[in-house]
């Protein structure tokens, strides 16, 4: 593929996060226009014979009335396409529910993926985007768009340390001069975390919750630090052994415990990708700390508890959730940024 060279000013047309959990895009002069969850409802026929009913939110609500006839399907796993058909037909939704045709012909986009893809997995996200109606795709890494977002001076030579938690992995970056200098990529996520608290609580109180139950007790209940400041909820779910639907308060020091694997995981890559970073970058990464974006930044006490194993100050990046997207709306902008960050293929 030859490389992106912009000649009308402007990178690209439009910037896609695909995330694990939900997809962003961004349009370039309009910001973040599309936040949906990454997720089809079908309906199977017979096997392997689908037929897609609804994508992202409707998906989602159309999924919460829980019908008996409907299936949920995540087209994307730890941040790469699992399915290409349900990839391409989701991309195609949402170029045209945007009408691209009315004030653009064929869009040239930008897409964020996993640091440390496979050229395979590289190539079925151009080929999924150019089906559903790109006229050029480029690709960046995840953890660069992110730096970018949380405006951390990746074009300067001093190192910057970027800690982006997902739905599907986590990447510990260090970056100077538009590089990634080192970086460690993880699956662990957000989506990782909710089956940790499904896990534990089967275990450990015989009780049954769904997927959105568990992610409901993570945002709320979260905590890096479970022994402090416990809270609690009420969730409904049903009992392990007998399958009776049943009501049981959750305090936050479960949840806390549940996910304790995770995040020692993740304190561990933030080890791993320091011990690889050379020492004169260490040292600027020692003066300006660690930044935390994605949705796991929001974890409760999450940077305090970074903070005391790790032994750098760490801050979390302004609305964390959407770092990422605006990053990639910055790049869209910076054709010569884009010209240096793009990956090969």
């Amino acid at each position: 593929m030859t490389l992106f060279k912009a000649t009308d000013g402007k990178a690209a047309d439009l910037y896609i996060d695909l995330g694990t959990a939900n997809i962003l895009i961004a349009a370039h002069g309009q910001g973040l226009i599309v936040n949906e969850p990454t997720l089809i409802a079908y309906t199977e026929s017979r096997p392997g014979k689908r037929k897609i009913v609804a994508i992202g939110k409707e998906a989602q609500e159309k999924l919460a009335l829980s019908p008996g006839n409907l299936q949920a399907d995540h087209p994307l796993k730890d941040g790469v396409i699992a399915d290409f058909d349900t990839a391409e037909a989701m991309l195609k939704h949402f170029f045209q529910k945007l009408k691209l045709s009315s004030f653009l012909s064929r869009p040239r986009i930008i897409i964020s993926m996993p640091y440390g893809v496979t050229e395979v997995e590289k190539r079925a996200v151009v080929d999924a985007g150019k089906s559903a109606g790109a006229k050029e795709v480029v690709l960046i890494d995840e953890p660069m768009a992110a730096a970018i977002g949380a405006d951390l001076p990746i074009k300067e030579a001093r190192g910057s340390l970027i800690v982006d938690i997902g739905g599907g992995t986590t990447e510990v970056a260090v970056i100077a001069l538009t590089d990634i200098v080192s970086c460690t990529a993880v699956r662990v996520g957000g989506h990782r975390m909710d089956a940790a608290v499904q896990t534990h609580l089967k275990k450990q109180r015989n009780f049954i919750i769904t997927d959105r139950v568990a992610e409901r007790l993570k945002i709320e209940l979260g905590t890096a630090t479970p022994k402090r400041d416990i809270r609690s909820m009420e969730v409904e779910g049903r009992l392990a052994d007998s399958g009776v639907p049943s009501r049981m308060e959750i305090t936050s020091e479960e949840v806390g415990l549940a996910i304790e694997r995770c995040l020692n995981e993740i304190i561990h890559a933030i080890h791993k990708t320091l011990e690889k970073t050379p020492p004169e970058l260490v040292s600027d990464v020692i003066e300006t700390g660690v930044v935390l974006a994605g949705g796991g930044a929001l974890i409760r006490n999450l940077e305090l508890r970074i903070q005391n194993q790790v032994h750098l100050t760490v801050r979390v990046a302004n609305n964390p959730l959407l770092t990422i997207a605006k990053g990639g709306e910055l790049i869209l902008s910076d054709p010569e940024l884009l010209e240096k960050i793009q990956l090969e293929i």
